[in-house]
């Protein structure tokens, strides 16, 4: 029989927290150095904030994010896993509705909701999909053994990734492409099935690629990878927002160039819109070397944390909920700082708990309430509707006898 220890004892995980408290407090900071202005007349970090418009919005979606934080965590484990797939259905109606009725050209993914604030159904599409492959996932001991359970477990993936593309939100099915092959991996998906999915699609990009070249496509998307691939080929302005975020990062140099500097590249907006995707670039310029690396740094024990507190989670459901966070906020990471540096091609995709934003801010903060939720759950004893039961926990509303 399981015994319980010290470290796979249910409880609320502070250094957790405390770590994600950190980098949201750095990330209001760092939307304001990269929003200073010329006209700036602030004489203080409290000044300079009440002068930006976007920090002084990121300091609001820093308030929800508590609330988030607090309901998702409390919300009762048996019920988390019941209505999964009702959250799950909800946000695949939702982005299919915003991308049929919204209008607007290119990206077609943003509500407007009130005072000029919108909010991006995708980014929580992504959680949804976290929570319904770790139930699909979790209910076998080697799931997707044969063709009938590849095909449903797939088409969880495809329906809601098909119409994200459609959207033009080709980051984000990236990250759900990856987080889901994550969960895979660390559900005992048999590996020649996930290296057989890997080919496929890896295949199925380059096929639609080549065929994007060959027709002449003037897609947005394919002129990004064309900057990438050659930027010396491509129209100036395909490479030139990375091409100034790789001159602001340089210029940093090893300890920076300061906050709230006259002249700076950030300053001047030679970085277009770096308060969002390319808030990496305006870090790099004002702290240099040193504070990308301390941004990493801050990440990797993030990440480490979470890959601790699944180890000790013999719950299946609850370890593929924090794999599939993990996934999410390591694709977030590799994709946004890569693309700053010249190394990835451009995708749009922010930078957790850093890039301006309220969508992307609750998903990453509701990503690490689920977390919390499941350590919270944590127990070897109790009734058949809480984690590591002996019995199958997904018989709701009924009560089996141990033997």
């Amino acid at each position: 029989m399981l015994t319980e220890n010290r470290r796979s004892r249910a409880h609320i995980d502070v250094p957790l927290i405390l770590m994600v408290a950190a980098m949201c407090l750095f990330g209001v900071l760092a939307v304001c150095v990269a929003t200073f202005s010329t006209d700036s007349s602030a004489e203080n970090l409290l000044g300079h904030i009440a002068e930006s418009s976007f920090a002084l919005r990121q300091c609001f979606f820093l308030l929800i994010a508590p609330v988030v934080l607090l309901v998702i965590m409390n919300i009762p484990y048996d019920l988390l896993r019941r209505f999964t797939p009702t959250v799950y259905y909800g946000a695949t109606i939702l982005i299919a509705v915003v991308w049929v009725f919204n209008r607007a050209e290119g990206v077609k993914q943003w509500l407007d909701i009130i005072w000029g604030f919108t909010i991006q159904p995708t980014e929580f599409a992504k959680l949804s999909i976290i929570l319904m492959l770790a139930r699909k996932l979790s209910m076998a001991e080697r799931p997707m053994s044969d063709f009938r359970e590849i095909v449903r477990v797939l088409l969880l993936v495809m329906v809601p990734g098909v119409i994200i593309l459609a959207s033009g939100e080709t980051g984000s099915l990236l990250v759900i492409v990856f987080l889901a092959a994550v969960m895979m991996f660390f559900s005992n998906v048999p590996m020649k099935v996930i290296l057989t999915l890997a080919a496929i699609v890896i295949l199925g990009a380059l096929a639609l690629y080549g065929f994007m070249v060959a027709t002449g496509s003037d897609d947005y998307r394919l002129a990004r990878i064309m900057a990438f691939v050659d930027p010396s080929m491509s129209p100036l302005d395909d490479a030139y927002q990375q091409t100034k975020s790789k001159m602001a990062i340089g210029s940093g140099g090893v300890d920076g160039i300061g906050m709230f500097v006259n002249g700076a590249i950030s300053q001047l907006n030679y970085v277009p819109a770096d308060w969002t995707d390319f808030i990496y670039a305006s870090i790099g310029e004002a702290w240099g070397f040193v504070g990308c690396v301390l941004v990493l740094a801050g990440y990797l024990a993030i990440i480490l944390r979470m890959v601790y507190l699944a180890l000790f989670t013999r719950d299946r459901y609850g370890m593929l909920i924090i794999t599939g966070v993990i996934g999410m906020l390591l694709f977030h990471v590799f994709e946004n700082i890569g693309m700053t540096l010249g190394l990835m091609p451009i995708t749009g995709i922010p930078l957790p708990f850093l890039s301006y934003g309220g969508s992307n801010m609750v998903t990453n903060i509701g990503g690490i309430a689920l977390v919390l939720n499941v350590t919270k759950n944590r127990s070897l004893s109790g009734s058949v509707l809480t984690p590591q039961t002996r019995v199958n926990p997904y018989t709701f509303g009924k009560r089996k006898k141990r033997s």
